[in-house]
């Protein structure tokens, strides 16, 4: 249902580090383009960040831009995969953490996975959130103040959250769906 659903004139930003988890960058890439978006990749740095794939580092991806480049009135949603390495290095980037923000306030998705969720505490983005997440974080984002949930995929208002790899499916379900609800802003 959801790969019907035309997304040509969507702009899509995924941002990541070195260490993101490989399926949860690529997954949504693909399944996004697609739907017919058009994707970019920001990171700190330009160049190419590298995944980790089950016990060690995956494949190589290139930065289209520098996340403080970033023009959030460019892009229609913003994809955080996670990983424990990416969403580390990002949540201690001022960058990384203030665009997260940024975008939110603007109350367009916002979907992070796994440990990504990190990135919503470090925004101020939890607090009174139903969320979810990796299993190791749901105390840190409990104590962050949000009610975590053990489910696929969680929607609540923009931010968009599942727990793992095994949930890419509903994730990018959702954000394919939130993106075909809202207008078009690009």
């Amino acid at each position: 249902m959801a790969n019907a659903v035309p997304l040509t004139s969507r702009r899509i930003l995924i941002m990541a580090a070195d260490g993101f988890e490989q399926s949860e960058l690529e997954v949504p890439l693909e399944r996004l383009q697609d739907a017919g978006a058009n994707i970019d990749i920001a990171s700190i740095e330009m160049g190419d960040i590298t995944g980790w794939d089950d016990d060690d580092w995956g494949d190589e991806i290139e930065v289209d831009l520098k996340i403080s480049d970033v023009d959030i009135d460019d892009f229609d949603a913003l994809v955080l995969p996670g990983g424990q390495i990416n969403p580390d290095l990002l949540r201690a980037n001022e960058a990384a953490v203030s665009l997260i923000r940024d975008f939110a306030a603007t109350g367009k998705p916002v979907a992070a996975i796994c440990h990504a969720p990190w990135l919503l505490i470090e925004a101020g983005l939890a607090n009174g959130r139903r969320l979810t997440c990796y299993k190791s974080i749901r105390t840190d984002v409990a104590n962050a103040g949000a009610t975590v949930v053990d489910e696929s995929v969680v929607v609540d208002g923009n931010i968009i959250t599942s727990r793992c790899p095994d949930d890419l499916p509903a994730f990018c379900d959702a954000i394919i769906e939130t993106l075909a609800k809202s207008e078009v802003s690009v």
